[in-house]
């Protein structure tokens, strides 16, 4: 059943603004070869992407190499702290002969490409390069390792190869939403760590995520303790969006502060989505971080990055048993893969009161890809 391309399709991927009128996204977006590379420049290259928090580069000289978005934009990235305790980003090609500068985690006074010897500071910037005395006009700025910016919220760090908006265009209603929240206590908990390979293309995984519409038919064990009737969805216009859980009963709750505005109610989560591929899942125990990472246009990867806020909440309330209930959206998100395949399915319609989250996500894609 899958569809073959000999040319870039001229699908027109429009969504209506007005959720009532509209219909999904064709389905040729999560088949087409030549649609998924579209993606990676109209979509993730110019959005602000998760690196990790501050700990990667603790001590001051520490540098960290790592490919962004691994098997999909694949560019190889340095974070590295100076000796002034200052942190940058730069890419981690030498501008000489394009080798990678440093292969694995370390701590230096200056960069060192084993290629040919040429060196930077720990800014990025050229520093001396042996047998080019004769070289004309050099060094000049393309000598230096490109500088990208870093955004901080506290201990969580991100960046953008193309910058097109400000970083509070993506997490600025997050950050307001959570201030209260004490983040630079929450503790990085790598044996918690959890990778998940999905055949399915990866903006369905998102999807299904933006709507808790799904919640009684896919997960038994979460609709026990969400109270599905009050949960809420908000658009925080233009990159974000999210989803609120109230419990049921009396466990698993926020202790939240009067100046939250759910104050007086009994929150068992929030589901915060930044385009086009983060999730930050708060619950009373702390945050899990999921960053959905494209493979190819039926396959994904998710990763789940746990910082722990209060240990003992651990295995309470609806962030309880998080394999589990990916394991039931791995299901139907890769049963869906298969069937918009089907010559006799295209496009779908939304529910007005419970898909706001799926139609603002493809009302981006729509605007991106117009």
């Amino acid at each position: 059943m899958a569809r073959h391309y000999n040319m870039k399709p001229m699908i027109n991927f429009f969504v209506d603004p007005d959720i009532a009128k509209a219909k999904t996204i064709h389905t040729d977006f999560y088949t087409s070869k030549e649609v998924f590379e579209l993606c990676k420049e109209k979509l993730f290259v110019s959005s602000w992407q998760f690196i990790g928090n501050t700990a990667l580069v603790k001590n001051a000289e520490d540098v960290y190499p790592f490919t962004l978005l691994e098997n999909f934009l694949n560019e190889p990235l340095a974070l590295i702290r100076d000796k002034s305790s200052n942190l940058h980003l730069v890419s981690n090609v030498c501008t000489h002969r394009g080798n990678i500068v440093t292969y694995k985690p370390c701590s230096v006074s200056k960069l060192r490409c084993k290629y040919h010897g040429r060196t930077f500071s720990l800014d990025g910037k050229f520093h001396s390069m042996p047998e080019f005395k004769e070289v004309e006009n050099f060094p000049t700025t393309e000598d230096d390792l490109h500088a990208l910016p870093i955004f901080q919220w506290n201990q969580f760090l991100f960046t953008t190869l193309n910058q097109q908006q400000t970083a509070d265009a993506y997490f600025g209603d997050m950050m307001k939403r959570v201030s209260w929240m004490p983040l630079n206590e929450f503790v990085f908990k790598p044996e918690l760590t959890k990778e998940f390979h999905i055949n399915a293309n990866w903006a369905l995984y998102c999807e299904n995520y933006l709507e808790g519409f799904h919640i009684p038919f896919v997960h038994a064990g979460l609709n026990a303790l969400i109270d599905f009737e009050n949960y809420t969805t908000e658009l925080f216009f233009p990159y974000s969006s999210l989803q609120i859980g109230l419990a049921k009963g009396e466990e698993g709750c926020f202790d939240l502060p009067e100046s939250s505005p759910e104050y007086g109610k009994k929150v068992a989560a929030y589901y915060f989505w930044v385009f086009p591929n983060m999730m930050f899942n708060f619950y009373p125990w702390g945050l899990s971080v999921n960053i959905v990472k494209p493979t190819a246009v039926d396959s994904c990867k998710v990763t789940f990055l746990s910082y722990v806020w209060d240990e003992s909440k651990l295995h309470t309330g609806a962030g309880a048993d998080l394999v589990k209930v990916e394991m039931e959206d791995e299901e139907i998100v890769e049963n869906i893969q298969k069937g918009v395949q089907s010559r006799f399915y295209k496009q779908g319609r939304y529910s007005v009161t419970r898909e706001q989250g799926t139609h603002h996500f493809h009302r981006i894609i729509s605007e991106l890809l117009k």
